[in-house]
């Protein structure tokens, strides 16, 4: 009956920070052969495939009688840091909320794909069920980027946490720089330098510019509008001297339909527009990362299940919604998987303190068998 609860909390009393963002972080090797070993006892066939040395995706298969359609339920093992959280690895209970790092973001949603993929097991379908425990989603989605290159599935399930609502779009970023050369020089002798630190500052009014012109025009029905702003500005020698070069790293947060040619063309017609009114501006623009915003049409057959079988389930349909954050529903669905983001309620992602809503872990996995019972059939 209570098989939710020791499972989450013996998922959050392993220490899975992710290395890559905390320096010294315990990795997924731990949580990974946990989650090995507790899917082989529940006879799923289980694979380990090693994303980068001691960090290895786990999939659980519920493997079908033939001929149905497959799913995915996708999750991620690894957490953000711990800095300033008393008992981080602790889990305890207090009025049907586990507290504890990593328990809503997203070992509640872990632990009801796991209980979904066993209970599909037992039940009998046709077309396999599939769990993918990935690492590393929250640095560089290496885990979810690795596991597409060797399994693929008629649709996917991510498990982030929704509140039990349907999620069905989420936005993307890009991140870009722009990098302003001035002319370095002693500070007694203005008629030599170009400083490149104070020739930024228009740049950035007209970021601020930009990011109200976006937010004031609304592309998306559930995401509204893209965003900007400025996240790290460098540059400068010493307090005596003219700087050389000034470096602003920017994020654009992107909706459907935002591509990142688009956005390279807003700010290069920015960067053109301030060198008009400022002939010693010499400003580049860099794209260093880009994340593809998600969305999946309400009528395709994993939404309409997910919705009929949850509805049965709770009572009344689950609203369809969008989300803020990026995840790695997007990476399946660039991949050609058609994907859904539906997981348990809570409250604390990244922060000091975290819990996920037992109830709602427990109706997750409830939803999920029914989802997955009826689209392999």
């Amino acid at each position: 009956m209570h098989h939710h609860i020791d499972l989450l909390a013996q998922l959050v009393a392993i220490d899975s920070v992710n290395p890559d963002l905390v320096s010294g972080g315990a990795g997924e090797g731990v949580i990974a052969a946990f989650t090995a070993a507790w899917c082989k006892a529940q006879g799923l066939e289980v694979a380990l495939q090693e994303v980068t040395p001691g960090r290895p995706n786990v999939v659980a298969i519920a493997r079908g009688s033939g001929g149905g359609r497959s799913l995915m339920i996708n999750a991620h093992v690894d957490t953000v840091g711990v800095s300033g959280m008393a008992r981080p690895h602790q889990p305890f209970i207090v009025d049907g909320k586990l507290y504890g790092r990593g328990a809503f973001d997203m070992k509640a949603g872990l632990a009801a794909g796991m209980l979904a993929v066993a209970a599909a097991r037992r039940q009998g379908v046709r077309g396999d069920v599939l769990l993918a425990a990935v690492v590393d989603e929250e640095y560089a989605s290496t885990g979810t980027q690795t596991l597409l290159e060797h399994w693929h599935t008629d649709a996917a399930i991510v498990t982030e946490p929704t509140h039990l609502r349907i999620c069905v779009a989420h936005k993307g970023f890009i991140w870009l720089e722009i990098i302003n050369a001035g002319v370095a020089a002693h500070g007694s002798r203005p008629e030599q330098g170009v400083d490149a630190i104070a020739r930024m500052g228009p740049v950035l009014s007209a970021l601020v510019e930009l990011d109200v012109t976006l937010r004031a025009r609304p592309l998306h029905r559930l995401l509204h509008s893209g965003s900007l702003h400025a996240s790290l500005i460098s540059g400068g020698q010493e307090l005596s001297s003219y700087p050389a070069r000034c470096v602003l790293a920017l994020e654009r947060r992107t909706v459907p339909g935002e591509t990142p040619a688009l956005v390279e063309q807003q700010l290069a017609d920015l960067l053109m527009r301030c060198a008009a009114r400022d002939p010693l501006l010499k400003a580049t623009l860099h794209t260093t990362l880009v994340r593809e915003p998600f969305e999946i049409a309400e009528d395709a057959a994993i939404v309409q299940t997910l919705q009929a079988q949850a509805g049965q389930l709770l009572g009344s349909t689950p609203p369809i919604v969008g989300d803020t954050p990026w995840m790695d529903a997007a990476m399946l669905s660039a991949a050609g998987i058609p994907t859904v983001v539906f997981g348990p309620g809570g409250a604390g992602a990244h922060a000091v303190e975290e819990w996920a809503d037992l109830e709602s872990v427990s109706r997750c996995a409830e939803i999920l068998v029914a989802t997955a019972a009826a689209y392999c059939a």
